[in-house]
């Protein structure tokens, strides 16, 4: 949005009637750019980043499909929202400009009032985006200065040679419960440019089996008060053998620890929860998550999607959600399985 805070519309049609014409419906309202092709159109994008593209479909030489999968496979415009407009009254074409990433579709002969209130309803949620973006940030930067606290003063007192070993413990414990509300910190934004289709990946080496062991020793204290066990398998033994692999170490033990959370909640007592990792025939990394109990049918089918949950007060429905989202970006998928008394959550991982 411009300083004079007015949002930035960008037309792109190949005939100066329509340009003319929809410039008059938004002129008073935005700060509005044209373009009579594509080429010039992702220039001035590539300068001076619209809030909105309204793009024309049929173009001589590069037509309106192939500039919006080059905004959308661009990070650094990926976000701007695409409304074609065309005087198509075409299934398949609405179709494919929906899997590009168009956000609408505006017919032409062209209604004025539907144009505004179109173009209005796409910045709104635009806007939207970005106030919850600012207000993750500043939640971040808040959030840390008190977590390094809970950071350093466990690292300090485990300078003091006095201390018993169980002492040492409950400290290591602290400590490591301080660096995990960081990562989860630092993780919302991250997730919320996965939605979008925004993230950039970066794997590094690292050890599936030893997040796994770090997360289960998250939960041992609220697994043991439960009367639950908590078993960690990797290629069938329990030895403390390593599982490499590559991947963001941060992103997979958010994923196990909301699936084993979710497994844990779900456990009845006495009952074990059982995380399993080896590797899959054609390469890569499975991993499964087991408990005793049973899913709802009604969210069985829904059960890896957005605010999904039964019978729980305080759940929101975001665990699975955002376990797909992670296995999703490095290439692989999730998937659940329930029957007989068990449920079997499986994260399939690529070589």
């Amino acid at each position: 949005m411009s300083a004079q805070g007015r949002a930035g519309i960008l037309i792109v049609d190949d005939t100066p009637f329509n340009i003319e014409l929809l410039e008059g419906f938004l002129c008073q309202i935005y700060n509005v750019d044209t373009a009579t092709c594509g080429e010039k159109a992702l220039d001035i994008v590539g300068t001076s980043p619209p809030d909105l593209v309204l793009l024309d479909v049929i173009m001589p030489g590069m037509d309106g499909f192939e500039v919006c999968r080059r905004l959308k496979a661009d990070e650094r415009t990926a976000d701007i929202p695409v409304i074609f407009i065309t005087a198509l009254d075409d299934v398949a074409a609405e179709t494919r400009g929906l899997e590009l990433g168009a956000i609408d579709f505006i017919t032409k002969p062209f209604n004025p009032a539907v144009v505004r209130a179109r173009v209005a309803n796409h910045i709104a949620l635009r806007e939207a985006a970005r106030l919850r973006e600012d207000v993750e940030r500043i939640m971040r930067h808040d959030l840390k200065s008190p977590l390094t606290t809970v950071l350093s003063l466990p690292q300090l007192m485990l300078m003091d040679g006095n201390l018993t070993p169980p002492q040492r413990d409950m400290l290591q414990r602290i400590e490591d419960a301080g660096y995990t509300l960081l990562a989860m910190t630092n993780l919302s934004t991250t997730l919320f440019r996965m939605e979008r289709g925004a993230y950039e990946l970066r794997p590094e080496k690292m050890d599936l089996a030893a997040v796994a062991r770090k997360v289960l020793t998250g939960f041992a204290e609220t697994a043991e008060m439960r009367g639950i066990g908590l078993r960690l398998l990797v290629d069938g033994r329990d030895d403390g053998r390593p599982f490499p692999w590559m991947g963001e170490e941060l992103l997979c033990h958010s994923m196990l620890a909301n699936l084993v959370g979710n497994a844990l909640d779900a456990s009845p007592r006495r009952a074990d929860v059982l995380v399993s990792i080896g590797a899959r025939p054609e390469g890569g990394a499975r991993i499964d998550i087991v408990n005793r109990g049973d899913v709802a049918p009604e969210l069985q089918g829904r059960f890896f999607e957005k605010y999904a949950t039964v019978g729980k007060a305080r759940g929101t429905g975001l665990g699975t959600y955002s376990a797909r989202l992670i296995a999703r970006a490095h290439g692989g998928d999730i998937e659940m399985k329930c029957g007989a008394g068990t449920v079997e959550v499986s994260v399939f991982l690529p070589a």
